[in-house]
């Protein structure tokens, strides 16, 4: 499990945001979002999931309220990047061990740390491992929670085959995979050409087929989580997508999120974005400017993500 930058999400069906909160398990060569300086990464990454930990709860709860929910002793948080998903599932499942799995130490360590400001490092594991190579270090679980990381594998039925694998009787997978686009802008900013994001968007699409491309054993595979579940031994039990609405004006914290997310997404697109667009987006990050992402009074954050679950019987 190599890191790569990519969602924010960064995910495959919404690429709006090149770097994801929860998802670092292979990655490719050759671009600058490989050469990746943790220390700045790393707390942009926590950041983005602490403002979608209301998401994340509502989720991790609808599975531990599912009729079929089995008695969950043993999380494994695959491509668990700082350990907020971890963290956060240590506290919906109290009686559980939680492994926050990751190819990164210094995103591991955050996890630690966290987890010892939340009071559940007693029952939060990190495991260094790289996937599919690690799989028989992963053990036993009676659920694994997948967030954004399946689309990192270039295989990815035989990885979901090697999770079901992992699955104790009644087990469940949760695979954060899908939602929708992240917006944060107005579709006509006043600046450039209207539809700014939906082109980023765009690029982003590119650059992530691209990365699957370059996976060791890629293999494109038709997106239907509820068939794939099925192919490989695990009944599904149901989707579900849960909403992160945070309408303008942001707090400070949010937008400064924004600011730094767009600013990776400036610097991880690159020659892919329009020489105009690229021109917008400098005036967008420059403080100064009165039509930046510092003053602008129409920033706002709305994301979905969408989670599929899939028993072991």
């Amino acid at each position: 499990m190599s890191s790569h930058a990519g969602h924010g999400h960064h995910d495959a069906h919404a690429p709006a945001t090149p770097v994801p909160a929860h998802a670092h398990v292979h990655g490719s060569g050759g671009d600058p979002a490989t050469d990746i300086d943790w220390d700045v990464l790393g707390p942009l990454l926590e950041q983005e999931a602490e403002l979608g930990r209301a998401q994340y709860e509502e989720a991790a709860h609808w599975i531990a309220a599912l009729p079929t929910a089995p008695k969950v002793r043993r999380v494994l948080d695959i491509g668990s990047g700082p350990g907020v998903v971890s963290c956060l599932l240590a506290e919906v499942f109290p009686e559980a061990e939680v492994v926050a799995v990751d190819a990164t130490p210094a995103l591991l360590e955050r996890a630690k740390n966290r987890a010892r400001r939340h009071g559940v490092i007693d029952r939060l594991q990190t495991l260094e491992a790289e996937l599919p190579a690690d799989f028989d270090r992963l053990g036993e679980a009676d659920l694994i929670w997948a967030g954004n990381s399946l689309h990192h594998l270039g295989d990815q039925r035989a990885a979901l085959a090697g999770f079901a694998g992992l699955l104790r009787s009644g087990g469940t997978v949760a695979l954060v995979e899908g939602g929708l686009p992240t917006r944060r802008l107005p579709r006509d900013i006043g600046i450039g050409q209207p539809g700014l994001e939906a082109r980023m968007g765009a690029a982003a699409a590119t650059r992530f087929e691209h990365m699957r491309s370059e996976l060791p054993g890629a293999k494109r595979e038709t997106e239907d989580w509820s068939a794939l579940f099925t192919a490989v031994g695990l009944v599904p039990q149901g989707t579900r997508s849960f909403l992160l609405d945070l309408p303008a004006p942001l707090s400070g914290p949010a937008r400064d999120h924004v600011v730094a997310s767009i600013t990776r997404e400036r610097e991880v697109l690159g020659e892919l974005l329009s020489a105009e667009d690229s021109a917008v987006l400098d005036r967008l990050l420059d403080p100064e400017d009165p039509e930046g992402l510092h003053r602008r009074p129409d920033v706002h954050l709305l994301a979905a993500r969408t989670v599929h679950l899939g028993r072991r019987d």
